[in-house]
């Protein structure tokens, strides 16, 4: 679904008067996802008439959209004191109810809203569909059959064919869903939302040219509705992630038409909180910072704020704000923790603990690999977000923290970088030792490196450098039948794909490495077999120099 739930659209008008022009603008502004204008107005609304049932029902819709949740309970209760559609907010405190999974208050205040509805109603029937599907628990079977109570009446009402479009794409229908946004867009062609789902299900479907040019074709009707641009914006950020070769451009252009859906919606903080979710799915860390920090100029208290300026300045290099922020958000007990915040923390720390020359202070390693185990033990699969700073680690030869980040992964057999996260692993642990006196030598580090390259060999059977590895690491461990045994393996496995791939210097050069390994192993226990594999070895590179030493030290 959507991510925006639209919770009430413009009904068919059933009044001429002031009073109900007032509101249909206010449900045209919710449409256009103009929220703060839409308060506006029904607070107008509800000043100059407090007995108005659905502008406090409504204006309870909104608040609860908001996540805000006391306030719309406020004005549901306000609504029920109402004389003129007071029945409206019942539906509100049933969705309260469905939101806390209590099924049968909900269908009981929803039977009170219903209870003495004209024979020709139907907007309770919409309203009550909508409740169950913009609950936190959502019900689109409970929500198909009250929006088919409403077609059974009014077979052609655009709003309830909306609706039922929304059911079914929630319930992953997606024939049913086309087939009723189409109906929709066909009964009232002033509906645009209708219009723009039908190019929300080709998105979905990845048909993102496709999705495209149906956005398009509502701009064509109505360049000023600004939800489509959202659509648009949110289509080329899926496009780029799922053809990379794509990203640049199409994060750009989604950048730009979200921007343009700020423009046409309004710059409240709600909104400026939407965009600032959406700087994060580009990767757009620079705007992200500059938002962050115009946002605590406008509201100096909300904690959300403070979790977007610790990742952009995370991002912006920016580590002691970084800090200071994600720490300033964390320490308040009422806000909600999450695996991100933690593994930015943890990031930022060992940053910051980083001196130019890559090597990284042990205690600040130590505290921000702390807050990272926190991450991954709130969320098992934010092991997939620590490749990178892995690799990163073991780019400026900080082995044994590289090692300390991926054993984190390696274990996680769902994680979508579980084979390239072990590789990685194993190659750390071994480069930790790799140099090292034989007294100084981590053997139990040695064995969990093995272990990984057996991990990767089940996940990949064809990775035959995963052989190669092991070998080097029994190397270390002076295992000599391991050294023999995984050395030959490669052997093997390399000489059967062809003179093609024997031929290339690269391969050429392990080939040799593993005679040399393979015939030092045997040189305490059969010289014989030793000079054979040395004299393999002087085949391929005849200037080889450790080759030719250990062949005259043996005759």
């Amino acid at each position: 679904m959507n991510k925006f739930k639209i919770f009430s659209l413009a009904l068919v008008a059933s009044a001429t008067v002031a009073q109900a022009q007032d509101i249909n603008q206010a449900k045209k502004a919710i449409d256009a996802e103009q929220f703060e204008k839409a308060k506006s107005l029904l607070k107008s609304i509800i000043k100059a008439k407090p007995s108005d049932g659905e502008a406090n029902f409504v204006l309870g819709n909104i608040y609860l959209n908001q996540a805000i949740v006391d306030s719309a309970k406020i004005y549901y209760n306000n609504g029920l004191a109402a004389s003129d559609k007071k029945n409206l907010n019942y539906i509100g405190l049933g969705q309260l109810d469905l939101d806390g999974k209590n099924t049968a208050a909900a269908q009981a205040n929803f039977g009170l809203a219903t209870k003495d509805m004209k024979r020709k109603d139907v907007n309770e029937f919409i309203y009550i569909g909508r409740a169950y599907m913009n609950s936190t628990n959502p019900d689109y079977t409970n929500a198909v059959a009250s929006l088919k109570k409403a077609l059974l009446l009014e077979p052609q009402n655009a709003t309830a064919l909306l609706a039922i479009g929304d059911a079914y794409y929630g319930a992953n229908n997606q024939n049913d869903a086309y087939k009723a946004y189409r109906d929709a867009f066909t009964a009232d062609p002033t509906l645009l939302r209708a219009k723009m789902q039908l190019g929300v299900l080709l998105k979905g479907a990845k048909s993102y040219d496709e999705a495209i040019k149906s956005f398009n074709e509502v701009i064509a009707i109505d360049a000023n509705y600004g939800p489509v641009y959202r659509e648009l914006a949110e289509t080329y950020y899926k496009w780029a992630r799922n053809k990379p070769s794509t990203r640049q451009v199409n994060y750009q252009k989604a950048i730009q038409n979200y921007e343009k859906y700020l423009s046409l919606t309004d710059y409240s903080m709600n909104s400026r909180m939407r965009h600032a979710d959406f700087l994060i799915l580009v990767e757009d860390y620079k705007a992200l910072e500059k938002e962050a920090n115009k946002m605590i100029e406008l509201d100096k208290v909300n904690p959300r704020i403070y979790r977007y300026l610790g990742y952009s300045a995370y991002e912006n290099g920016n580590y002691d704000v970084a800090i200071k922020s994600l720490e300033d958000y964390m320490k308040v007990p009422t806000n909600k923790v999450i695996a991100k915040d933690n593994l930015y923390l943890g990031f930022a720390k060992i940053k910051k603990g980083t001196d130019a020359a890559g090597v990284v202070d042990p205690a600040a390693f130590d505290a921000g690999l702390a807050e990272i185990k926190k991450a991954v033990a709130v969320e098992p699969l934010a092991v997939e977000d620590l490749g990178d700073f892995g690799k990163e680690l073991f780019g400026k030869k900080q082995y044994n923290q590289a090692a300390a980040i991926y054993e984190l992964s390696t274990t996680n057999t769902e994680q979508k970088n579980y084979l390239n996260d072990n590789v990685y692993y194993g190659i750390s642990l071994y480069y930790a030792n790799a140099n090292k006196e034989k007294t100084a030598i981590d053997a139990a580090g040695l064995a969990k490196a093995d272990a990984a390259f057996d991990r990767v060999l089940v996940a990949s059977p064809t990775y035959d450098e995963a052989y190669l590895y092991k070998g080097r690491i029994n190397n270390l461990l002076e295992k000599d039948d391991l050294i023999i045994k995984n050395y030959q393996e490669y052997i093997t496995k390399t000489t059967a794909k062809g003179a093609e791939e024997l031929a290339k210097p690269a391969t050429v050069k392990k080939v040799v490495e593993s005679y040399n390994s393979i015939g030092a192993a045997y040189a305490n226990t059969d010289k014989a077999k030793a000079i054979e594999y040395f004299n393999k070895s002087l085949v391929l590179d005849p200037t080889n120099a450790y080759a030719t030493q250990s062949v005259k030290a043996l005759k």
